[in-house]
């Protein structure tokens, strides 16, 4: 299975590196497995040892007990776009797509965070553009971390097109399994953790927002994901459906 996954989709192969993979003729992770480490020794230094484990599915780090985990201090994700976009329907709508996993991420480890954060680069992959906003409550809903991040995209003068989306919840706090008062709170938790139940089961955004659904080649573009540093056994690749 691993032998036929493109390089580029292994965590820690960025755009550049996988650019100069394809020159040796390295595509799928079968490619750099075969590949001679030495050759990969020479072009890429101490990485391209590591770079050849990682075509082989071998990892020597350490597994840590959750219980002696670190405590998490943010979530978030990061999306490469497959190529430039301007519009502002665009970017909302990966924003969307960023932000619900943001969530599903926040409540799988029962975390909640006031501060959201959007990060963007722009085409030129040099410069960046961001801003961070802490709210009067605790959230962890993608609707809740969506607005909040539109919110912040208001406030900012795109200069280029955009290549690189990013949206990160911080100033965490541990969730309690309390009751909540109001009835529309919880009708909306109870649809949440519904949707949180099938896209668990049968794989990510089975059940999704119908604005990321309109069109075929919207539901592709999110395909290049960054898991955050301290889950990097996190989500690598989504196959909106």
């Amino acid at each position: 299975v691993l032998d036929r996954i493109p390089a580029k989709d292994l965590c820690g192969i960025g755009r550049k590196t996988a650019r100069q993979l394809e020159l040796y003729g390295i595509r799928t992770c079968g490619d750099l497995r075969r590949f001679p480490v030495a050759v990969l020794k020479k072009r890429f230094g101490v990485i391209g040892e590591r770079l050849h484990q990682m075509g082989r599915g071998l990892d020597d780090a350490p597994v840590i007990p959750a219980e002696e985990a670190e405590e998490v201090k943010s979530v978030s994700h990061s999306m490469t776009l497959e190529r430039d976009i301007g519009e502002r329907k665009e970017i909302l709508k990966f924003l969307l797509q960023l932000s619900e996993m943001v969530g599903r991420r926040a409540r799988r480890y029962s975390v909640r965070g006031k501060t959201v954060t959007l990060s963007i680069r722009y085409a030129d992959f040099d410069t960046w553009a961001g801003r961070q906003e802490t709210l009067k409550c605790h959230i962890n809903q993608g609707e809740e971390i969506y607005k909040a991040a539109v919110a912040i995209l208001d406030t900012l003068v795109l200069l280029q097109p955009v290549r690189l989306l990013g949206v990160r919840l911080s100033n965490l706090m541990y969730q309690s399994s309390q009751l909540l008062l109001f009835e529309d709170e919880r009708k909306k938790a109870q649809l949440v953790n519904a949707m949180d139940e099938v896209n668990d089961r049968y794989g990510n955004f089975t059940v999704t927002y119908g604005s990321l659904l309109d069109d075929e080649k919207a539901r592709d573009k999110g395909s290049h994901v960054i898991s955050p540093a301290w889950r990097p056994e996190g989500i690598h690749n989504v196959d909106v459906k």
